[in-house]
């Protein structure tokens, strides 16, 4: 059996630790990870190996040259392209011949046993095998879910929490049988993943899933290579480094006899390469240091990663980092909580580094200096900034003016030059004052900017669409958190950001690899004015005024202090309805609500409506993007009863068919026995604009709702205006409307459950749903004779959701606590 070592990618997401190394060969004790790979194939009698190259490929070469010294026989293959994980593979067909392949990322640490997986596809005479594990945190990896013969049903390549139904992952080691070449594109991009996988089972082809038990870890980013170290500290892993162990006073010490310490300066595991110095006095802890590392008296190194010629002066203290080769750190430096320096930088005297620091190659800080990046990120933003195309942040804490500058930048750096964007913000002043300085970085990047100044997120969007420009980033106060500011970021069509995009403006970020547009190519910034009549104009053209002013509708509207208090009574009365307006002044106070103070403010429109006896009522919450609406008989209407309302409305008033999309989350009484409405079933996110076009309207979830034929993003506004038309068409009032539903029982409930045990309890789920009727569109749906049940992990939060719908109250309740029981005895196992 020959091996195919993946060892060409860029390690972007690891930078600054690759900027003059590729990933495989960062150093692991001493050894590039990939150096372990090797000579554990070679452990498996696998002499044959065959190394792709992309990224330096040189460094790699020189280091491991043609196998002689590791006891192989290596062959190099440096594609002309970027041709993906199988495309790049196909290029080895020739060398590979028609021997079974094991194919292994050169940048994995594992302890796994190759012969076991090896033995295994031998054994069940597969035709590919993929190694599996289970992890804590799938999102970065492809999940998998296998039938009891160990046979793959399914997969997904980097899911999100809504689309995650297992925490057992693709490992990125394979054996295949010659004959997948026939199933690999030449010159062309071509993943394992996201195409060959899927093609293979579209013919088929069964796959075997092997789950392998021992320590794994994909080394993606900064912290997952700290953490490698953590674990071998820690004994979790243990790796034959070729060093003599010193067992002295209060440490364990891996060293050649070159190596100069003091029993009194070592504790913990340390690990050592040759020549190394550390005077007495000093005092090093669960570290490891490279060749030609020299620490001085009064330092203090604990459970950091030193790589080669490094000098560190008296009194410096360093922890919980990574100090890449050839620097030099002067005296009394304070560099502590996850700070990672790159080579050829020097530090003088006194340098104070805060929280999460890097610091690019061949930099120069001078003494007595405190680096901050200006942002100070809590471990939940570690691995993203984003949530859904928006950022999320304490005011003046995280999201400072620093930060919303940098973001700017980085904004502005994805962009093309030249181009035009429009921000807009609420009236808090915090919004005005981090929109302020965003606008400073966006223009730095070459990036013109209409201002729009004060306005709802509906007439910024179609500002937008109007002006023709790329984006509209939005500035708002949280609806539900006074000391938090947000930044949402729409696409040209007014969508979130996807997720590419959102990568893309993390990686400039957190790099500050920001594109600087010269003196002459500065953005411009241009004012604009609301143009509130032109908007209003706008959502009357899409509407028929003439039936609702028929409707003679009296309606009763709380406005929630939002940003569209100025304009929306307006709106209404020249539509020709009466509205009974309350809350509708600014108060910056009241852009956030308590949960208490909303249940208050519905109670009192509730009583409003039956004192007046108004025809509805609606809240209109802050941003004008969400709609409660209220009967004529005073009833809050649940965001999933409006749904069906509007279902219902639309299919009695309907000239021709309509289409209406709804989340997989969504009562189901309405996919079929409506006339005129065609009800399609989805996901909640990751949608294309294109798609969403094709409808009439669309059943959000958490009271969002439109009508894409006016607009796909959410105008509550419009959405009233809207509901107004249609029970002006359909002649009978909400209440009525209502009781011509059918009646279903449904319960959405939330469930706190730990980050890490997000993936776990999805694979119970899905172990769960095995031998049943099930869907995994979104999150892992089981459906039953005459009720279903659904799991879907929160995207942001340590939540999991589970929705609930039955025919008889008794069934959903005990369709409800089956499944919260079962949820509560999975996250109480081990």
């Amino acid at each position: 059996m020959k091996a195919i070592v993946m060892a060409g990618g860029f390690g972007t997401r690891i930078q600054p630790l690759t900027s003059s190394l590729p990933k495989p060969m960062l150093p692991v004790l001493n050894k590039p990870m990939m150096e372990y790979i090797i000579l554990k194939l070679k452990a498996a009698g696998i002499t044959e190996i065959i190394i792709l190259l992309y990224y330096k490929p040189d460094v790699i070469k020189k280091h491991f040259g043609d196998g002689s010294a590791f006891g192989v026989n290596i062959k190099y293959i440096l594609p002309d392209g970027d041709y993906g994980t199988a495309g790049a593979v196909k290029k080895a067909e020739k060398l590979v011949g028609k021997d079974d392949f094991i194919v292994i990322s050169g940048d994995l640490v594992t302890d796994f046993d190759l012969n076991e997986i090896i033995g295994f596809h031998k054994l069940n005479n597969s035709f590919g095998t993929i190694c599996l594990t289970q992890v804590e945190d799938p999102l970065q990896f492809g999940v998998v879910i296998t039938d009891k013969n160990a046979t793959i049903l399914r997969f997904l390549e980097k899911p999100g929490w809504g689309e995650v139904f297992s925490d057992t992952i693709n490992t990125g080691i394979y054996v295949f049988k010659s004959d997948v070449f026939k199933y690999i594109p030449e010159d062309k991009p071509f993943d394992f993943s996201k195409d060959l996988f899927p093609s293979l089972m579209s013919r088929n082809i069964e796959l075997k899933g092997y789950v392998a038990k021992g320590y794994w870890r994909d080394v993606g980013n900064p912290v997952s290579y700290r953490e490698v170290f953590s674990d071998i500290f820690s004994n979790i892993l243990r790796l034959e480094t070729g060093q003599l162990l010193h067992d002295v006073k209060h440490a364990k010490v891996y060293c050649l006899d070159d190596c100069s310490f003091d029993e009194s300066s070592v504790s913990g595991t340390v690990f050592m390469g040759r020549n190394v110095r550390i005077e007495k006095g000093a005092l090093v802890v669960n570290s490891c240091l490279g060749n030609n590392v020299s620490i001085e008296k009064d330092c203090v190194i604990e459970n950091s990663v030193i790589w080669d010629n490094v000098s560190i002066n008296r009194g410096s203290v360093i922890n919980n980092c990574v100090v890449c080769n050839d620097v030099m750190i002067g005296k009394n430096a304070n560099i502590i909580k996850g700070g990672i320096i790159a080579e050829h930088t020097e530090i003088g005297d006194n340098v104070t580094f805060e929280k999460d620091i890097m610091v690019w190659p061949n930099k120069h800080i001078e003494s007595s200096s405190i680096l901050s990046s200006n942002l100070i990120w809590g471990d939940k933003w570690k691995k993203s900034i984003f949530e859904g195309g928006k950022v999320v942040a304490r005011t003046n804490i995280e999201m400072s003016p620093e930060m919303a500058a940098k973001l700017g930048a980085a904004v502005g750096s994805v962009l093309p030059k030249n181009s035009y964007v429009i921000l807009s913000r609420d009236y808090h002043s915090a919004s005005r004052m981090i929109k302020r300085a965003f606008l400073g970085g966006i223009l730095s990047a070459g990036v013109n900017t209409y201002d729009l100044k004060l306005a709802t997120p509906s007439m910024a969007k179609w500002r937008m669409k109007t002006l023709g420009a790329s984006m509209c980033i939005y500035f708002r106060q949280s609806n539900i958190s006074s000391t938090d500011t947000e930044i949402i970021i729409s696409d040209g069509n007014g969508m979130p950001i996807d997720s590419n995009t959102e990568k893309n403006i993390e990686r400039i970020f957190f790099r500050e690899n920001f594109r600087r547009a010269t003196h002459e190519d500065i953005g411009n910034l241009i004012d604009l004015s609301p143009r509130s009549d032109e908007y209003i104009n706008n959502i009357y053209s899409q509407i028929d005024l003439d039936c609702i002013k028929r409707g003679n509708f009296k309606i009763v509207m709380d406005l929630f202090n939002g940003t569209g208090s100025s304009i929306i009574p307006n709106i209404m009365t020249g539509a020709g309805v009466e509205p009974v307006v309350i809350n509708a002044y600014f108060d910056e106070k009241k852009l956030s609500r308590s949960f208490k103070s909303i249940n208050e403010s519905m109670s009192q429109v509730s009583s409003i409506i039956k004192s007046l006896n108004a025809d509805l009522g609606f809240i209109i919450y802050q941003n004008a993007e969400r709609l409660q609406l209220f009967t004529d008989k005073g009833e809050a209407l649940a965001h999933e009863d409006v749904v069906m309302l509007i279902l219902k409305l639309l299919d009695m008033t309907a000239a021709k068919k309509t289409k209406a999309y709804l989340p997989i989350m969504m009562p189901t009484v309405f996919d079929f026995g409506l006339e005129n409405v065609e009800v399609v079933r989805g996901k909640s996110s990751g949608l294309k604009y294109e798609f969403l076009n094709e409808f009439d309207f669309i059943g959000w979830d958490n009271l969002y709702m439109s009508f894409p034929r006016y607009a796909v993003c959410p105008d509550a506004v419009f959405n009233a205006l809207k509901i107004l038309e249609l029970l002006s068409k359909a002649g009978i009032s909400l209440s009525e409307v209502k009781a011509t539903i059918p009646e279903y029982y449904y319960a959405h409930s939330i469930i706190s459950c730990p980050l890490n045990k997000k993936g776990y309890i999805m694979r119970r789920m899905s172990e769960d749903a095995m031998d049943k009727d099930a869907s995994y569109v979104d999150g892992v749906k089981i459906k039953f004779q005459d009720s279903w049940v659904l799991m879907i992990p929160d995207q942001f939060s340590a939540d999991v959701h589970l929705y609930v719908e039955a025919q008889s109250e008794e069934k959903k309740e005990n369709l409800l606590k089956e499944y919260i029981s079962k949820i509560n005895l999975w996250l109480s196992e081990e």
